[in-house]
């Protein structure tokens, strides 16, 4: 049975916002998760490239991965960042230590990034996708305290979530499931200390040194360009489990940071499991591909998150004689940011439940939320 929420159908994403829409200056196509650092905000290009900036912004900054930085010095609906490189040809490759330059990350994670209570003012969107189609979108503008912006295993483990993490759950913008029954949807519930983990870009960086730690481990990393201070540097690693895993990151050699992040984990060749819906009907399910994506932004003197993403594409089950292929995506940006304490949220979310059975805590704010044509034609599907 079908089941269908929609909170709050406002069209302010196509009609009533202004904004900017960032194109590749090669061949004009949109640019998706492109981040633009405002006055005291940050936001991103949604997938068609498109992001909420007002005719009174001018003098920003606007990256995104694969692109040269731009300066926008006056406001222009349509903003053309060039390619790093446009060929094979123009690549000087240099190799890197990758495990020498994580490690040495690792070990000063704490001193390099902020390491102090923090509140934001965050967005919220997470997709999911049956055989290509929408099925499920949750758009939600939230508050997220951070104890101290890393990941505490021993909290964790335990299960002392709100020691790391809280959110104060605002304004659900866009619920809307229109397939309740998914097979993809499994008897077991329970927030994991591993989901928690994925918010953290220091939980990843770990996890990525204990697979090059692995014996027989195989491991590289080059870097193909530098613009100033930032090395842009791609790695490819195969653990002794076999797990194999590529990304790329960018790097500043001065301040020894890792700005961006992202890594795939190749998941395709392994073989299908059997597992059970929440109804206990089993079926084959066949692992894809996870991709983790974190950005962080220079403030202050600090390095401040700027989002972070969750992405995973061809997870396939079969079941009653079909194939269902899922993709899905989680993510969070980071819009504001000031210095918070130790206590918390006074209004948080309980982690013991989906998040979206918590009642609002309604807080207004401007709008940062532009959907794509996509999510529009989805929200209004009847």
């Amino acid at each position: 049975m079908k089941q269908f929420y929609l909170f709050s159908i406002l069209f302010f994403g196509l009609f009533s916002a202004q904004k900017i829409k960032v194109v590749d200056s090669e061949n004009g196509k949109a640019i998706s998760h492109a981040r633009i650092i405002l006055n005291n905000q940050i936001v991103y290009t949604n997938e068609d490239g498109f992001a909420p900036v007002g005719q009174d912004m001018v003098n920003f900054d606007i990256s995104a991965s694969g692109y040269h930085k731009k300066n926008v010095t006056a406001f222009n609906s349509l903003i053309k960042l060039t390619p790093a490189f446009k060929n094979i040809e123009e690549i000087k490759i240099v190799s890197v230590d990758i495990k020498k330059l994580f490690n040495d990350i690792r070990k000063n994670y704490q001193k390099r990034y902020y390491n102090e209570p923090s509140l934001y003012d965050v967005v919220f969107k997470e997709k999911r996708l049956d055989n290509d189609k929408l099925y499920f979108l949750v758009i939600a503008e939230a508050k997220l305290w951070s104890k101290s912006n890393h990941y505490n295993y021993k909290d964790g483990i335990r299960k002392n979530y709100d020691e790391i993490l809280q959110m104060q759950l605002n304004n659900v913008k866009y619920l809307k499931n229109i397939k309740s029954d998914t097979i993809f949807t499994t008897g077991n519930s329970e927030f994991s200390h591993e989901y928690m983990g994925n918010y953290f870009f220091s939980f990843e960086l770990n996890r990525t040194l204990n697979h090059i730690n692995t014996i027989n481990s195989k491991y590289s990393g080059k870097m193909i360009s530098e613009e100033g201070d930032e090395q842009l540097i791609t790695f490819k690693i195969k653990s002794g489990t076999g797990i194999e895993l590529k990304g790329e990151l960018k790097y500043n050699k001065t301040d020894k940071v890792i700005t961006y992040f992202e890594v795939h984990y190749i998941q395709t060749g392994y073989p299908p499991v059997r597992r059970k819906t929440a109804e206990g009907i089993a079926y084959d399910y066949q692992l894809g591909d996870a991709s983790l994506i974190f950005d962080f932004y220079k403030k202050d003197g600090m390095y401040l998150p700027a989002t972070t993403r969750f992405e995973g594409d061809k997870y396939s089950a079969f079941y009653l004689g079909k194939k269902h292929e899922r993709k899905f995506s989680r993510e969070i940006i980071y819009n504001t940011f000031k210095k918070s304490n130790k206590e918390g949220l006074p209004q948080k979310v309980d982690f013991s439940k989906s998040i979206w059975k918590n009642v609002p805590v309604k807080e207004e704010k401007e709008d940062a939320i532009l959907l794509s044509a996509e999510e529009q034609a989805f929200i209004n599907e009847k």
